[in-house]
Order: structure tokens, then C-alpha cells, then sequence
């Protein structure tokens, strides 16, 4: 995406606990299609903030800060939901990151939103359901493909599969290798590389 060599993507997702506060995910990796997951790491949060209709980006912004806190020299964000909720641009959680963090952001969401006319279908897999792609910093069309050509042959590309499962600590068989447990304001910000 910017025309080096290697690039640096990630995905995120952020999960809630039935305890309360929320867990975030981030998994990093070399180019757009997240063939190889390079990095992986997950942020807790003890509270966050109530769920608000229209207002969901208050709610999981501040676990994609903690997750993303010192993660530098991105190229793009993929998150699980939609960066534009509307044709006339109503920001969601993606556009919000995208202001925030300065970077490309492409949204994958897995349901129909009413009114966002605008998103871009893709199916994969054998699946005759599409998630609905938006995307700030990067065409819709290209944002499309680069879904249609991440790692997975299932519905959900494998780093949203990935990121939801470690959000949620449920990554079976190999979990210490990709991912780093943290609390928000850790001063540690490494990440855990995968060999």
C-alpha cells in the first residue's frame, strides 16, 4: 500500500467479557492478505464505556488504542464492522480510526446495515452470504479486492477469524506463539512474533 517492500497490516477486533470490560485483539502481518501472521497481542480493559445506539465507536476506540499503542508504520487497519455507516458518510467505527490512527482503514461487516447502500458486497468461500466492505484511505473497490483476496477459505477472512478467537481467548493449539496479554497502559508495547 505505500510502495515498500514489506508493508505492515493488522486486524483487530475487540470482545466484552460477561465479566465487564473489554478485551482487544490486533494481529500483524506482512502484506494485505495476511497469509502469515508475523505478530499477535491482545489489551485488556478493566471498564469501557456503556453501549450507545450510533455511538459504538466510544465503546471500542479505546480498546483499539490499547491494543495499537505502539504499533508504528502501518499501512492499513482492517476492522470487523463498518467504517461508514451511510452513502452521505456517517462516520462509524473505521472512519474514527481512520482519523485517529492515520491510516488506510477497510471495514468488514458481517451483516447488512440498514442504509449503507454503499458498501461493497463481496463473497468468499462458499458462501452465498457477502460481508459488506467500507473503507476510508483506500478506494471501495480496491478495499473489496483486498478482501476477496485474504487468507481463508471460509466467509471470514482468517486474521478476522484469528483476531475474534484471540479476542476472546480461544485460540486452540499454538495460542502463547501469536499473541501477548496486556493492560492498557502497560509500558510494555512488544509484540509477540510468531517462528
Amino acid at each position: 500500500m505505500t510502495g515498500r517492500t514489506r508493508e505492515r497490516c493488522a486486524a483487530v477486533d475487540v470482545h466484552y467479557p460477561d465479566g465487564g470490560g473489554a478485551v482487544a485483539a490486533l494481529v500483524l502481518a506482512a502484506d494485505a492478505t495476511f497469509a502469515t501472521v508475523l505478530a499477535g497481542r491482545t489489551a485488556r480493559l478493566a471498564a469501557v464505556a456503556p453501549y450507545r445506539p450510533g455511538a459504538f465507536y466510544l465503546r471500542e476506540l479505546p480498546a483499539l488504542r490499547a491494543v495499537l499503542a505502539g504499533v508504528d508504520g502501518l499501512d492499513l487497519l482492517v476492522v470487523d464492522g463498518y467504517v461508514w455507516l451511510d452513502a452521505a458518510g456517517r462516520p462509524g467505527l473505521g472512519a474514527y480510526a481512520h482519523r485517529e490512527f492515520g491510516v488506510p482503514v477497510i471495514g468488514v461487516a458481517k451483516t447488512a446495515f440498514r442504509g449503507a447502500s454503499h458498501a461493497v458486497p463481496v463473497v468468499r468461500g462458499r458462501s452465498a452470504r457477502p460481508l459488506y466492505v467500507t473503507a476510508a484511505g483506500v478506494a471501495p473497490a480496491a478495499a473489496a479486492d483486498v478482501v476477496r483476496r485474504m487468507a481463508g477459505r471460509y466467509r471470514i477472512p482468517d486474521a478476522l477469524r484469528l483476531v475474534d478467537a484471540l479476542s476472546r481467548g480461544s485460540v486452540q493449539g499454538g495460542a502463547q506463539d501469536v499473541s501477548e496479554q496486556r493492560s492498557a497502559g502497560s509500558p510494555d508495547s512488544g509484540m509477540t512474533s510468531r517462528g
